[in-house]
């Protein structure tokens, strides 16, 4: 009826959801949402009625991009033990110690356990790493991220 191919209202479609998702997942304001239009070249009649489709839904589809998410397992608990080889039958003295950790998580309210073994060093290094992690989530620029992600 439109005198249209299938693939240019295909794209159209998924291009005005494409707008509409992530508009709504930054919760931009209605000038930014404008300025954004604007740039496609339609004419001001549509760019009023994409702002308002934009202001009428956005709640929603946040509402709906939230239940979509993933859930991913939040924490419990954790317990942990150092094992130390002394000696063993072939070499009289060795020290080989061994943390095992026990971490408990929840997953969609299901208790789930993971069983970890690794050597000191290997434990050091993550430490240090997940530290480097937290420090750099304290900069300006992770921050910016982490409050439009929201």
């Amino acid at each position: 009826k439109l005198n249209i191919g299938f693939d240019t209202i295909q794209h159209g479609i998924e291009g005005l959801v494409y707008l509409l998702t992530e508009s709504s997942k930054l919760m931009i304001s209605e000038v930014d949402f404008q300025d954004s239009i604007r740039v496609l070249g339609f004419s001001d009649e549509l760019n009023k009625s994409l702002l308002q489709l934009y202001l009428d839904n956005r709640k929603e589809i946040r509402s709906i991009l939230g239940e979509l998410a993933p859930r991913l397992p939040s924490y419990h608990s954790l317990e942990w033990r150092l094992d130390v080889q002394l000696a063993s039958r072939s070499l009289r003295q060795q020290i080989k110690p061994a943390v095992t950790m026990k971490l408990r998580l929840n997953q969609n309210e299901d208790p789930t356990a993971q069983v970890l073994q690794t050597d000191p060093a290997t434990l050091l290094h993550l430490i240090q790493q997940l530290e480097q992690a937290l420090g750099e989530m304290k900069m300006n620029h992770c921050r910016r991220i982490a409050r439009n992600m929201k």
